[in-house]
């Protein structure tokens, strides 16, 4: 059951021909993956990216805005149109990343509350992206009465798991894990409870060891995994099972 939770297939392919995505998925297939779910980013990038897989049974979508593209374009209306179609299941990416740019946090602030209140109305799953906004981060989802959704690729402390935790949030490991700086986030991953686990490659991004350095693919998820169910003390093929049951329960329309 392993699946990869968190991927950008779009940004895999240049043009808008869907076929392009066969090998990559294939190669993902053969190494065990059976679902994909391909992340909205962008306003603008969303109907190529729907459109790219669209001919795909087993990749999802979802819809919405992450928080370092809100500053080119964050409709609320059309975010709620097109959240609200069938096939996407799941709210985001969304959140805050006070890292690179802080001269937009009234505009990150303003669009998560708004992917909150949304994710709330059509009960999908937030996808959410935090990066040097701890606090506002929980706070935010705490006053937004957010019910359902993952902390994607976690890279902060066991204090920020812990209270994702007890908001009823997931958190989902991707191939920084396998760094060899991350200790910090083993220590973190070692805690964490195995019902709540997901694994994702955020790929073309952060491919794992030992394929660092070059462009990601869903089929290293393989190695998140196995890299994650070492940490745990568990089989392989219990780590897959866990993840693939925590994910398909956690976006349930997948």
């Amino acid at each position: 059951m392993l699946i990869d939770s968190h991927c950008h297939l779009d940004r895999l392919v240049e043009g808008d021909d869907p076929q392009a995505l066969a090998p990559i998925l294939d190669q993902a297939r053969d190494r065990g993956v059976e679902q994909f779910l391909c992340v909205s980013v962008s306003q603008a990038g969303f109907e190529r990216m729907e459109a790219l897989a669209a001919p795909h049974q087993d990749v999802v979508i979802s819809c919405g805005i992450h928080p370092l593209d809100v500053q080119d374009g964050f409709d609320p209306d059309w975010l709620a149109d097109k959240a609200a179609q069938y096939h996407v299941v799941a709210i985001g990416e969304t959140g805050l990343d006070y890292y690179y740019n802080k001269d937009t946090i009234d505009l990150q602030q303003q669009a998560f509350a708004s992917h909150i209140e949304l994710s709330r109305r059509l009960n999908k799953p937030l996808i959410i992206h935090t990066r040097d906004a701890r606090e506002d981060t929980i706070a935010m989802l705490r006053d937004g009465q957010a019910e359902q959704g993952v902390l994607h690729c976690f890279t902060e402390n066991w204090a920020m798991a812990k209270a994702a935790l007890d908001l009823g949030l997931h958190i989902s490991i991707s191939g920084i894990v396998t760094f060899r700086n991350a200790e910090a986030l083993r220590d973190v991953v070692r805690k964490i409870p195995l019902d709540r686990l997901l694994v994702e490659t955020d790929s073309p991004y952060l491919a794992p060891v030992p394929y660092r350095g070059k462009t990601n693919q869903p089929a290293y998820v393989r190695e998140v995994a196995q890299f994650v169910a070492d940490l745990k003390g568990v089989r392989y093929e219990a780590l897959a099972q866990a993840t693939g049951e925590n994910y398909k329960k956690l976006f349930s329309l997948a």
